[in-house]
């Protein structure tokens, strides 16, 4: 199952938390737009990325960080099963 996630960001922290969300290693596909809801960047994230794919992704979205003030970053995640068996039994 898939999850979506919206975070409101300013172009100078953008780098940083694109880097936080990878890290965090569960995020398939990250979807970049600028203040007016018009798409910048659209890219997936596969498991086992490496730095050296990683590299010009980077490059990019520092680019696009110079280029606007506010921006929009949508995350999707993949949730695993046990996950969505444990929020139910919380619920």
């Amino acid at each position: 199952m898939t999850t979506k996630e919206s975070f409101s960001i300013n172009g100078s922290g953008l780098l940083d938390k694109i880097k936080e969300l990878i890290k965090e290693g569960n995020v398939t596909r990250i979807i970049i737009t600028d203040k007016h809801g018009k798409e910048l960047l659209h890219f997936p994230l596969t498991a086992g990325v490496v730095g050296v794919i990683l590299a010009p992704m980077f490059a990019a979205i520092g680019a696009v960080a110079a280029l606007v003030t506010d921006c929009t970053i949508t995350v999707e995640r993949e949730i695993a099963d046990a996950e969505i068996v444990d929020d139910e039994k919380t619920s």
